[in-house]
């Protein structure tokens, strides 16, 4: 099976991980009030920082070099092509939810734009007003009642929580994409999200600069950050209470 072929490192850092972030739990009064969960806050810090040199040295330069060479509707189709290879394990994770109609709007898009999207490189879908579909098994585990966890952030990947990193892991083996009999290449899905992941960091090159490089504490915002976007995609309100790093020094501006 083609299970065994994957990145077994992958799977082994976020296991760590994620028996590391288990082992903690958070108040239900804290949790309803908005406040971050980050025991493991130092650990965090760390893998920030590591995360930060690979980005500065090579990931940063590599997607700025990708998105100055590679023409613009180049780069939107290699990410029209990531997103479309998604879509199978978004239906189901979207039947895992009890919504069969957005799996069926998944499988839609997935089947009009593999044809005549020319395997997604294309987005006819979108110009049929097929509606977009964006969900994951750490959506699943929310609409199964599974708490957010302890935030953690992960070597390579970013800010996350406990439940997301799970559904991160989840949907690394279950989409069905990966176990097609005839696949152009092993881990395809994962060669095609690096270089959308690519693009995005090239595209938004100057907004991703100044939550790393320029704000007070590039830890404490874009933790801030992804659990603000995270918590308003899941439909969560709760305001989290924490003092925001662009206003820990405002006095020279």
């Amino acid at each position: 099976m083609r299970l065994f072929t994957k990145p077994r490192f992958v799977f082994a850092a976020l296991a760590m991980v994620l028996s590391l972030a288990g082992c903690a739990t958070q108040s239900p009064e804290a949790r309803a009030a908005g406040e971050v969960f980050d025991p493991y806050e130092n650990t965090n810090r760390s893998v920030h920082s590591f995360n930060l040199a690979v980005d500065r040295y090579a990931f940063r330069p590599a997607s700025k070099g990708y998105v100055t060479i590679v023409p613009e509707p180049m780069v939107t189709s290699f990410s029209s092509f990531a997103r479309n290879l998604s879509m199978p394990g978004q239906a189901v994770n979207a039947l895992l939810q009890g919504n069969p109609k957005l799996a069926g709007q998944a499988l839609a898009r997935f089947a009009m734009n593999t044809t005549i999207g020319f395997l997604g490189l294309a987005d006819p879908a979108t110009e049929f007003n097929l509606p977009q579909v964006d969900t994951d098994f750490g959506k699943t585990l929310a609409v199964w009642g599974v708490g957010e966890g302890a935030y953690v952030e992960l070597p390579l990947y970013g800010p996350s929580t406990a439940r997301d990193a799970t559904g991160i892991l989840v949907d690394f083996f279950t989409n069905p994409i990966g176990y097609a009999r005839n696949n152009p290449a092993d881990n395809i899905s994962i060669y095609a999200e690096i270089v959308r992941r690519m693009g995005d960091r090239g595209r938004y090159s100057d907004t991703v600069d100044s939550i790393l490089y320029e704000s007070a504490d590039s830890y404490a915002q874009a933790r801030l950050l992804y659990l603000q976007n995270r918590r308003f995609e899941l439909g969560e309100t709760a305001e989290i209470s924490e003092i925001d790093p662009f206003d820990l020094d405002t006095e020279g501006f």
